[in-house]
């Protein structure tokens, strides 16, 4: 079945053969394969050759396994004797892993004022780099308020001495720029 929903159709011998519809896996079982012969390949992983389908159906039962469709080229469809249940729970159990090992980065945020006292300084600085150290990004802003839009040149001061301060773990990913009464930069992490 395609992504759209429509069931897969193929050319066979001069007729229009549907393909039955895939189940969640993708892969199409025993009696759901519609080709009237194809290449086997049995539970060995050794090739048997071209049969008819009723023969690989047979030894498939025979073996107490499934006969999974592996590639469904019209002209040249490939089947395999397996345990399906078994293969599609280790193909889960190696997608779960893959996901766990892989590392999702967060954008971590930090505030500043222009009036920020050295002891915030400090203390958001040293915030901003154990987040870089755990491989996050950090989004330092500066909200203008009132009056205070008249004086943006401090707050590029501001974001400059915060970049130094954290500059032994994080490189300047997007440089400090004014949105609205925002100003904004970004730090990445350093690569080792």
């Amino acid at each position: 079945m395609l992504a759209d929903g429509f069931i897969r159709f193929f050319i066979i011998h001069g007729r229009w053969i549907p393909i039955a519809k895939q189940g969640n896996s993708g892969y199409l079982t025993n009696d759901k394969i519609r080709f009237r012969e194809v290449r086997l390949i049995d539970a060995d992983g050794e090739m048997r050759g071209v049969v008819p389908i009723g023969v690989a159906r047979q030894l498939a039962e025979e073996a107490e396994l499934d006969l999974v469709l592996s590639n469904a080229q019209p002209d040249n469809p490939v089947c395999k004797i397996m345990d399906y249940g078994k293969h599609m729970f280790e193909q889960s159990k190696r997608e779960r892993e893959a996901r766990k090992n892989q590392k999702t980065t967060e954008v971590k945020e930090v505030g500043l004022k222009l009036s920020t006292e050295e002891h915030d300084f400090s203390f958001k600085t040293r915030n901003a780099c154990r987040f870089l150290e755990e491989g996050d990004r950090v989004k330092v802003n500066i909200r203008f308020r009132g009056r205070e839009m008249t004086y943006t040149s401090q707050g590029y001061e501001v974001m400059k001495r915060f970049s130094e301060a954290c500059s032994e773990v994080a490189v300047i990913d997007r440089p400090p720029r004014m949105e609205g009464r925002n100003m904004t930069m970004y730090l990445a992490p350093k690569k080792a």
